[in-house]
């Protein structure tokens, strides 16, 4: 139950993540948001999970170079997953096709977190990966909380 709440919170992070570099912002410079760079969110992360996780310099220069490999392989999976939101097969057969693979790929979403979590420890100990996890969650709902804390307060923003 955890994993599949961490994994939500992964694929609903790089959603939000995606949903803010694509939208531009109009206005004046007091409303305009400036636009999503995901170098900056990728080192704020990194940051917050150093802090949180108290790495060290040198576990940080081991462990971060596995979890940017590791959220690659998991943005290739979810960028697919996220075609599946657009598409709406006219038959029965395209949609069961369409559940299936969605299923799929949740389960290989969920097989390369065990991996990598399995790698991370030889990197660093279990309690450390335990903090990571826990960091990385809370750094994405406090995403979460500031672009919906944003919308509300600059409503013409918002694309329906």
């Amino acid at each position: 139950m955890h994993r599949t709440r961490h994994l939500i919170l992964i694929i609903m992070s790089i959603l939000v993540m995606t949903m803010m570099g694509l939208t531009c912002y109009a206005g004046n410079s007091q409303t305009q948001r400036p636009p999503f760079d995901p170098k900056r969110f990728e080192a704020e992360l990194e940051q917050y999970i150093t802090i949180h996780a108290s790495l060290t310099p040198q576990e940080a220069s081991k462990f971060f170079p596995v979890y940017r490999q590791m959220m690659k392989k998991m943005r290739s999976c979810f960028d697919e997953m996220r075609r599946y939101h657009f598409v709406n097969p006219a038959d029965e057969k395209g949609c069961a096709e369409a559940i299936r693979r969605q299923d799929e790929l949740d389960i290989e979403m969920k097989q390369l977190q065990q991996e990598y979590h399995n790698r991370f420890m030889y990197i660093l100990p279990a309690s450390k990966v335990l903090q990571v996890i826990k960091a990385e969650e809370k750094f994405h709902r406090q995403a979460f909380k500031r672009a919906r804390q944003w919308h509300q307060n600059h409503p013409k923003h918002v694309k329906r």
